[in-house]
């Protein structure tokens, strides 16, 4: 059962009903006065899997602890025209969520455990790192470099989201670090949009702070310690029990007999697809002309685990551009197809891969809102006209258009720069990056039960 704790502060205003129940929807709402925070603090629920509540209620007056009924609807922005307060609003949240988190589901945990999630929305990508203190430490923001957020206006980026004024953020993240002893890291990576960036921020965090429980650090996803779950950290021990080929996950996944096929013809290409996400137990098979394009979709289908089928006729004596372009169109459709409602579905992971010196990250989202944004410094600083038998300009133009069709959000950036072997070096981190993350977004998470991981219930709407 939801249990209640009462952080009071200096009048006009008092925080009750405070929650963090792992894996339960609270009985109770979320209920600040400031809409936006609301909105912010329901990721927990959604992306944590954690059921927060929290009541902020006035006072009817400075010299009585009592409280006054309120009509939740009519006031969520209550406290709007109150910058002041809610700075202490927003930071006695943070304390008292924080000392909830800590309590009921933190305190069990291995000191130190770290863990790691970068969010990716269409128009922000916001990093957050979190590691475990003694029982005690307090915790501390580390670091925080989320403004300006956004870039209307230019000077500032914008001090309000709704009601909410955005250098709050800080306060919030600050307090629930000390009380939920945690040193937290925030960092964007990149980001246009301030409602969006912070968005990422709380998503990351929940993310993470799902991670961190679960033992699941991406910085530790290696598929081969998946598989194996032969290892003496305990980090990928975490990955083997929740997402390995023994786990309940990889069980129900492949119950779902997820599976798609086309046939797509034009005066240019004659395509036919069929891809199965049944943990590549019928193969995979590549045939489209271009033999660098034959590698990236192999590489890419081995990572995710997945049977694909692909063969194409093409004019390539013309150039190669209309077969990479339909070949990932193709792909992407029947993988969107494939995934269907991606309800229950873990939906966002963040992967990276290595090869030689050129070290790739992809961080992405099924989230029916189809967007790719890149940071790949080989790609837009090169010099190289071809990467094989494939012009290097198709590079950017097969990720956008699997992307694009696959329905889904893509950040790919490149963390290191290598001497890149032409090319073939970033070509193969990103397709073995991309299939990592994909392998994970698209796991069945059976906690979920067959829900969205949305707070809007539904990614088809």
């Amino acid at each position: 059962m939801a249990s209640s704790s009462s952080i009071t502060n200096n009048p006009p205003f008092t925080v009750t009903e405070v929650n963090a129940l792992d894996f339960k929807k609270s009985p109770l709402k979320i209920s600040t006065g400031i809409g936006f925070f609301d909105h912010m603090l329901d990721q927990f629920n959604s992306h944590a899997q954690i059921g927060v509540s929290v009541k902020v209620s006035k006072q009817e007056n400075e010299d009585s602890n009592t409280t006054a009924p309120y009509d939740s609807t009519a006031d969520t922005n209550r406290y709007g025209d109150n910058a002041p307060l809610q700075e202490k609003i927003m930071g006695q949240v943070g304390k008292a969520l924080g000392e909830e988190f800590y309590t009921k589901i933190l305190s069990s945990l291995p000191v130190p455990r770290q863990s790691r999630f970068c969010c990716p929305l269409d128009e922000a990508l916001v990093e957050c790192t979190l590691m475990t203190k003694e029982e005690e430490e307090e915790g501390e923001l580390k670091e925080y470099f989320l403004a300006p957020f956004g870039i209307y206006p230019k000077s500032t980026g914008r001090t309000k989201i709704g009601c909410m004024t955005t250098a709050y953020v800080e306060t919030f993240f600050s307090e629930l670090a000390k009380s939920a002893k945690l040193d937290v890291t925030l960092r964007k990576i990149r980001g246009h949009n301030g409602h969006h960036i912070v968005e990422s921020a709380f998503k990351a965090f929940s993310r993470a702070i799902r991670n961190l429980v679960d033992g699941t650090n991406t910085s530790f996803s290696l598929p081969t310690t998946i598989i194996n779950g032969t290892t003496d950290n305990n980090d990928n021990d975490g990955m083997a029990k929740m997402w390995g080929l023994s786990s309940e996950s990889h069980r129900q996944s492949l119950a779902l007999k997820r599976f798609s096929s086309s046939q797509r013809q034009t005066k240019e290409t004659s395509i036919d697809v069929s891809l199965q996400l049944d943990g590549a137990s019928s193969g995979i098979s590549i045939d489209t002309g271009i033999d660098t394009l034959n590698t990236f979709y192999n590489t890419l289908a081995r990572e995710a685990n997945l049977s694909l089928d692909v063969k194409c006729q093409g004019d390539t004596w013309v150039d190669d551009h209309h077969t990479s372009e339909d070949v990932s169109i193709a792909i992407g459709k029947v993988l969107n197809v494939a995934l269907g409602t991606k309800a229950g579905l873990n939906r966002m992971w963040c992967a990276t891969a290595k090869v030689g010196d050129t070290h790739v990250e992809v961080t992405m989202d099924l989230s029916n809102r189809p967007c790719f944004n890149h940071g790949l410094a080989s790609l837009e600083e090169g010099d190289q006209e071809y990467v094989g038998d494939m012009s290097m300009e198709m590079f950017h133009h097969i990720i956008d258009s699997l992307v694009m069709n696959g329905q889904m959000t893509v950040h790919v950036d490149e963390l290191s720069k290598g001497n890149n072997n032409n090319g073939m070096d970033l070509i193969s981190a990103v397709a073995m990056s991309f299939g990592r993350a994909l392998r994970f977004c698209s796991a069945v998470d059976p906690r979920r039960a067959g829900k969205t991981a949305s707070s809007k219930g539904t990614l088809s709407a």
